[in-house]
Parts: structure tokens; C-alpha cells; sequence
């Protein structure tokens, strides 16, 4: 087990670790772009890795079996190992939901597998059945579990088995982690905390029995005293641990059910035909789906509005929502004119393309997205259906800009 500073740190240490020389595939499966995925491949492609990634289907997003079902089966038998299988159970952003059977394909088929569990809530991982899906690697994401300080930190577990071959690696290797608590008992003791120690022994020899017994009482005061100071209290989980594992993601089911079904009710009025506010990409109202939902908000003439603005004004209403870029979409020949008008350039993609001197052919769909924690209520569910319900006023983006430039605010880009 090794703690890292956030996700993408996690994953770099993995992708610099695993032995590309050898088994040089890796194959990715997500629908956006993710920064932790993106510094994986950049340091993977950097050792000779060749990287490939699964494609999913339009509208709702899910993995294009077929394609996918290629590009795991084995064609040749030379090597032991393919390569590393990176699979999310969940997407985290458009909440879909992923089968643990292709875990089971991959590595009947020679690959090493990496489960990413960052898009599940602290309950949910009481419920994986590792025993029966065995990946050989794991990483989770404490991302909004311990408050503002600290968070993020991420954790990668490696099977014991595949440790050997990570050591042998030329990349930067497995950190070995030591209790500090073990190490300064054991190694930071000086002589003169020694000499020290055995003057107290024989001064405590020298001790009247009445002495002694006061001695001992003192060292148990001590000793309470030190643990009720190393206590880490975590009043969140403590609270999630009462509720138990089945309530938490009922509820989280709930109100993401719910917020989906009241979003597709918004309709615009003072038009002849049925035309949506929102536009939800991915899984609709469904069982399994993950708490994150990847939506688009468009005004009464069908413009989308830019996801970067509507982010902004959450802002505003101090309201957590979040932008990304859904790609790798796999469209029909049925659906050819819905994808010239939907796919657009993804902007990290044009900067690159333009440093490089390259052309930039990389397309998806910017989206807004939000993510519900496993602390979320039905009051915050309301509050941002209120919201995204303000923009069903066509001069609601106009006015919001006239207010921000009648404060005197100056815009400031990031």
C-alpha cells in the first residue's frame, strides 16, 4: 500500500513502475478526459507503451462491447502478459456504470489489471467482493472525505504477487513505506537517552514501595493523556457508519434519480415543439447509475450555453459544479448529422496541437458536470434544480453580466 500526494501522482507511480518493456499495451476505459489518465499515458508512452482506449456508444454512453472485446482478446500466445488493463467501475462524470466482468475477460486473457475506484463514495468500497474480482492493482481517492486539510491524497494497492515484477522494472520502483512510529523506537534512541533509561532503573530499584506505586500512577496518566491526543476524529465517517452501507447509497441512488427525472421536465416555453434546457449525456434514470450526471444547458434559440459561464454562475450561488470533456464517442452511420453538429475540439487538445505544429483532431463534447457526495441532501439536490431552473428566463445570462459588471468586478480568466 503507498499513499501519494493526489490521484494523478498515484497513477504516474504505477505507469512509471510497470514493465512497458515487456508488456507494452495499455488500454484505458473512460469517456472523458481526466488529468490523472492523461499523466499516465504521457509516462507510459515515454517507456514504449502503446496506448489504446475504448470507445462508447451514442446517446448513453455505454462501452462499445465489440470494439472493446477486441482489443482484450489474446491473437497470439507468446507473451505471458499483454499489458495493463486500466478499468473505473463508474464513470465520474456521466455516472455510468461498468460491468466486473471485463476485469475477468482482461485477465483471463493476459492482462494485468488496474481497477480505479476514485468514483466511489468511503461506504461503497465496503461492498467491491475483492475476493472474487481479484485486480492486481487498486486505486482509491480520498477526495472531500476528510474536509478542506487534508484531501485528495490518493493510495495505490499492489497485489504481493506483482511486486517482483515492479522491482525489476527500470522505472522509479515501489516505495516502501515504514511506520514512523516503529522507526523512531527503534533507530532514534541516542546513548544518552540509554544512559538516561538506566539511571531512572536504578533510581526506581532505590524507591520506597509507596513511591513506586505513585510512580505507576503517573505513567498511566501519562499514557492516557497520549492517546486521547493521537485520536483522529472523523465525525463525517463515524456519522456514515451509523447510517450504514445500504441507506448511504439508497439515498445517494435517490436524489440522483431524482435530479435527473426533474431536469428533463425543464422545457422551454413559448415554443411550438418539446425543446429541453437540459441535455444529459449518458444513463438517465437507472438503478445502478453512479451519483454524477454530465449535462448541457441550451437557451430558447437551441445555443448551448458554455459550460465554463454556467460554472461561474454556480459559483455565484455558491453551488460546486464542475466542467469536463466527454470523448472517445462511437456514433452510428443513423446518427452522421448529429454528430457533425454535437463533437467539438476539445481546447487542451487545440494548445497542444499548436505547440506541437500539429493538426488537433481529437473531438468530444464539453459538458457541465456535477457529482454528489455521500454527505449530500435533498436540500442541496433542490438548490441546484432551482438554479439550473433560473435559465429558463432568456435574459437570465444578460442580466447576471449586468450585475457582475455594475459591481465594479473585474473578470479574471484562468
Amino acid at each position: 500500500m503507498v499513499f501519494t500526494a493526489n490521484r494523478s501522482a498515484a497513477f504516474k507511480l504505477l505507469a512509471e513502475s510497470y514493465p512497458f518493456q515487456t508488456s507494452r499495451k495499455l488500454l484505458t476505459v473512460y469517456d472523458h478526459e481526466s488529468e490523472a489518465i492523461e499523466t499516465m499515458t504521457t509516462a507510459s508512452e515515454k517507456r514504449g507503451a502503446r496506448v489504446m482506449a475504448a470507445e462508447f456508444k451514442w446517446p448513453r454512453l455505454r462501452i462499445h462491447s465489440a470494439k472493446l472485446r477486441t482489443m482484450i482478446a489474446r491473437k497470439k500466445k507468446k507473451k505471458k502478459y499483454r499489458g495493463l488493463f486500466v478499468f473505473p467501475l463508474q464513470s465520474r462524470m456521466s455516472g455510468a456504470s461498468y460491468s466486473y466482468q471485463w476485469m475477468t475477460m482482461a485477465q483471463e486473457h493476459g492482462w494485468h489489471v488496474l481497477l480505479d475506484a476514485c468514483a466511489l463514495g468511503p461506504k461503497d468500497m465496503d461492498s467491491f467482493g475483492l475476493s472474487l474480482f481479484q485486480p492486481d492493482f487498486l486505486i482509491c481517492s480520498f477526495y472531500k472525505v476528510f474536509g478542506e486539510n487534508p484531501t485528495g491524497f490518493g493510495c495505490l494497492f499492489v497485489k504481493k504477487s506483482v511486486v517482483p515484477i515492479l522491482e525489476d522494472s527500470s522505472g522509479a520502483g515501489i516505495v516502501s513505506i515504514t511506520p514512523a512510529k516503529n522507526f523512531h523506537e527503534e533507530f532514534s534512541s541516542t546513548d544518552t537517552e540509554l544512559e538516561q533509561d538506566s539511571m531512572n532503573r536504578k533510581s526506581e530499584e532505590n524507591m520506597t514501595p509507596d513511591d513506586q506505586q505513585q510512580l505507576e500512577l503517573d505513567k498511566q496518566i501519562v499514557i492516557v493523556q497520549e492517546k486521547e491526543t493521537s485520536n483522529i476524529e472523523c465525525r463525517c465517517l463515524d456519522h456514515m457508519d451509523s447510517l450504514g452501507l445500504m441507506l448511504v447509497s439508497s439515498r445517494g441512488r435517490y436524489l440522483i434519480n431524482w435530479l435527473v427525472s426533474a431536469l428533463m421536465k425543464l422545457q422551454h416555453p413559448n415554443r411550438l415543439e418539446n425543446f429541453p434546457l437540459v441535455i444529459i449525456y449518458g444513463p438517465k434514470v437507472k438503478f445502478d447509475r453512479g451519483p454524477a450526471l454530465a449535462f448541457n444547458l441550451h437557451d430558447w434559440k437551441g445555443e448551448k450555453v458554455e459550460p465554463v459561464l454556467v460554472q461561474k454562475l454556480a459559483d455565484r450561488s455558491n453551488i460546486s459544479l464542475s466542467h469536463g470533456f466527454l470523448h472517445h464517442i462511437c456514433f452510428s452511420e443513423k446518427c452522421e448529422e448529429e454528430k457533425q453538429r454535437v463533437l467539438e475540439k476539445s481546447i487542451k487538445e487545440n494548445e497542444t496541437a499548436r505547440n506541437k505544429g500539429k493538426k488537433a483532431d481529437h473531438q468530444g463534447i464539453a459538458v457541465v458536470t456535477i457529482a454528489l457526495t455521500f454527505l449530500a441532501n435533498f436540500e442541496d439536490v433542490y438548490r441546484l434544480w432551482a438554479f439550473i431552473a433560473q435559465f429558463l428566463d432568456a435574459d437570465f445570462v444578460e442580466k447576471e453580466r449586468w450585475r457582475y459588471t455594475a459591481l465594479n468586478q473585474k473578470t479574471i480568466e484562468v
